[in-house]
């Protein structure tokens, strides 16, 4: 297991910590830390704080995903899904909702808003080259290996 350092900022202090929501869950759910809520209208997208700081050691990432289920019943999503945090950030975890729905969607304090997948990263070294090496697939992308 992976250990996090998490600072609780003074607006979301009575707020619970994230949580995973079962023994299996891949995310722990983010809470809205806001003072008021905020309508989404359709198309709209805010900046929602979620009152925490984290510390991710080195060679990890935080990644911030929607929530299925306020993508499925409501059209809601993160604008950059997923949102990276990277390991040397302190400054607040905050994320990007946007509403792709037709309807306003409101969200009030405390409401589970996305999920952090904390996960492992891998550096890589770029090396130029003059060609690639061939494959099947070639430079077939955007649906080339999809319907015939």
């Amino acid at each position: 297991m992976t250990e996090v350092a998490v600072l609780r900022l003074a607006h979301g202090a009575d707020l619970p910590l994230p949580a995973y929501q079962t023994a299996s869950a891949a995310g722990l759910d983010l809470m809205a830390a806001i003072d008021a809520p905020v309508t989404l209208g359709p198309l709209d997208r805010a900046l929602i704080p979620t009152g925490l700081a984290i510390a991710l050691p080195d060679g990890f990432e935080a990644q911030i995903r929607p929530r299925s289920g306020l993508a499925a019943k409501h059209g809601i999503g993160v604008v950059n899904a997923p949102g990276t945090v990277d390991a040397d950030y302190r400054g607040e975890v905050k994320v990007i909702l946007v509403n792709l729905s037709n309807e306003p969607f409101t969200i009030r304090r405390g409401e589970r808003i996305a999920q952090m997948v904390v996960a492992p990263v891998t550096r890589a070294t770029l090396i130029e080259v003059t060609e690639l090496p061939a494959t099947a697939r070639g430079a077939g992308g955007f649906g080339s290996t999809g319907r015939s």
